[in-house]
C-alpha cells in the first residue's frame, strides 16, 4: 500500500492505494476535481456541498450511461456471436454431410 494525496477543490485528501492503482486514482481525482470546478464556476453562489452534490450526480449519470452502452454492446456482441456460431454449425453440417 502507498499513501497518495489528491486535491479536490483545493483540499488535499490522503488516500491509501495499491502501488499499481496510484496513477489511476490520481487521474480519477483530477477528473472529479475538474468536474467540481466546472460546477463551482457555473454555480458560484452555491455552497460547496451543493456544488459537489450536483457534480457527483452528473458523474453518476455519466457512469450509468456508460454502463447502459456497455450492456447494449455486450448484447450486440452476443447476438453476433450466436449468428456466427449458427453459421459455423450450418457450414460444418454441410461439409460433413
Amino acid at each position: 500500500m502507498k499513501s497518495v494525496k489528491v486535491t479536490i477543490l483545493g483540499k488535499q485528501y490522503p488516500l491509501k492505494v495499491e502501488d499499481s492503482e496510484e496513477e489511476t486514482i490520481k487521474r480519477i481525482a483530477r477528473y472529479v476535481d475538474d468536474k467540481f470546478r466546472q460546477y463551482k464556476q457555473e454555480l458560484n453562489k452555491q455552497p460547496d456541498t451543493t456544488v459537489m452534490s450536483l457534480a457527483a450526480l452528473a458523474i453518476a449519470e455519466e457512469l450509468f450511461e456508460e454502463r447502459k452502452q456497455n450492456r447494449e454492446l455486450n448484447q450486440q456482441e452476443e447476438k453476433v456471436m450466436k449468428e456466427v456460431n449458427e453459421s459455423l454449425d450450418d457450414f460444418v453440417d454441410e461439409i460433413t454431410s
